[in-house]
């Protein structure tokens, strides 16, 4: 991939256009689905001669991908190379088909991304995540490495013992994996009598949770890992659907758009374009893509933007950390919630070594919140400082449930998981 990212953003503009165009005759002349939506719109692709334009093409939602899943297929079953899913976080899991072009574009995604995380042929990373079970990240992370040339130790994810014993085995530079894993492995190695900061690792890939706030100072996981380990921690966020992702570069201050790849529109609830460092739905377009490509996807994924020049040189769209997901926004005694806020406060008290966080619908349809938290000690007095912290913090007083080891971990990783679950939604 040629793509200047330093590019002015005019040069970025004139690209995607192209590109845009492209796909809108290809999903025209291949894509059961889309055929049926320009139908039912009346959309002239010939009438979008700018990225101005996009907005006047409709959306496409998880849903509309869970319902018909196979008609946004655009080729031919042989020539589908890769089945890839999500993983049902919000409804079913929806299956996503890679060409073997979508497979190369997926490993030049990757290429980029590790290298805007300043990685290079030098490094060795060991992979600390799913590499099977349909799971896109793995192979792509995989594939990106094998394009920069780097060194790759495939472990999976979890066994902390076995990780120790092949990073002072193997010697990788880099790891990838959940931020609170990399907590996990910090612990063992305190309990185990290792020096983290006399091991080969120095850098680490986050992928999955937040590290960061939304002004990019770290979270409270993200200084827990500093505090106890001299490493630079780069942020990631991606989807199996848009098969691309936004990492982060060394001035840390968002996860870079690879233009090349993707169209990103950020979208308030009137569906209107938010301003720079302004809160907006992500909303996706495929570039590029061969298999299932997608057109102003709605991800329900809230974040926000920043268009100016970063200090790393490069002129690309720069987004967040994740506030949330639009649909598992709770409003809870007139207090507006999101998870990964309230996981961040959880990650603060000393007290919870564990925890899920689970809403439900009460009798007259109102949003109630339950924590299953697994204490250090359950006590009185641990009982009192974790409610007062959290009535403190929240403004509000959710209930709280306190488990066994065993009994979460049930919770967390039920039958086919392929990551922890840290929400559980039960409303309907």
């Amino acid at each position: 991939m040629t793509f200047n990212e330093t590019a002015f953003p005019t040069a970025q503009s004139t690209l995607q256009t192209q590109k845009l165009r492209q796909l809108l005759v290809y999903l025209k002349q291949n894509s059961p689905f889309y055929q049926q939506l320009f139908k039912q719109h009346n959309v002239d692709i010939d009438s979008i001669k700018t990225l101005a334009d996009l907005s006047t093409l409709p959306f496409t939602t998880k849903e509309d991908l869970q319902q018909r899943n196979n008609d946004f297929l655009c080729v031919s079953r042989d020539k589908i190379i890769e089945y890839a899913s999500t993983s049902g976080t919000l409804g079913s899991p929806v299956t996503i088909a890679l060409t073997d072009n979508d497979l190369d574009r997926l490993a030049v995604n990757e290429y980029h991304s590790f290298a805007c995380a300043d990685g290079s042929a030098t490094d060795v990373y060991q992979l600390m995540l799913t590499l099977d079970r349909q799971f896109m990240a793995g192979i792509a992370y995989y594939s990106g490495l094998r394009k920069m040339g780097a060194g790759i130790v495939r472990l999976g994810p979890g066994v902390p013992s076995l990780q120790w014993e092949t990073i002072q085995r193997l010697k990788p530079t880099a790891i990838v994996g959940v931020p609170s894993f990399i907590l996990k492995l910090i612990q063992f190695a305190h309990a185990h009598g290792i020096d983290v900061n006399q091991s080969s690792v120095k850098k680490a890939i986050c992928i999955g949770e937040n590290i960061r706030n939304t002004d990019f100072s770290y979270n409270i996981l993200g200084k827990r890992i500093t505090e106890a380990w001299d490493i630079q921690l780069y942020s990631t966020y991606a989807s199996t659907e848009m098969q691309t992702a936004f990492t982060e570069c060394c001035a840390r201050q968002g996860g870079h758009l690879q233009p090349d790849l993707l169209i990103v529109e950020l979208l308030d609830d009137d569906n209107q374009p938010v301003l720079p460092h302004v809160p907006g739905e992500v909303t996706i377009t495929t570039l590029g893509v061969e298999g299932m490509p997608l057109l102003r996807y709605k991800t329900g994924d809230i974040c926000m933007y920043d268009d100016d020049t970063c200090t790393c040189g490069r002129n690309t769209l720069r987004l967040s950390p994740i506030i949330g997901r639009k649909k598992q926004m709770i409003k809870f005694k007139g207090t507006t919630l999101y998870p990964p806020a309230m996981f961040d406060l959880l990650n603060e008290i000393e007290e919870v070594i564990d925890f899920v966080v689970e809403v439900y619908c009460n009798d007259i349809g109102l949003d109630e919140v339950i924590l299953h938290l697994l204490p250090a000690e359950h006590t009185e007095a641990a009982d009192r400082k974790i409610r007062a912290y959290l009535q403190a913090r929240l403004r509000v007083s959710p209930g709280i449930k306190y488990v066994s080891l065993a009994e979460i971990q049930k919770m967390q990783f039920p039958e086919a998981s392929r990551k922890a679950i840290k929400f559980i939604d039960k409303r309907v």
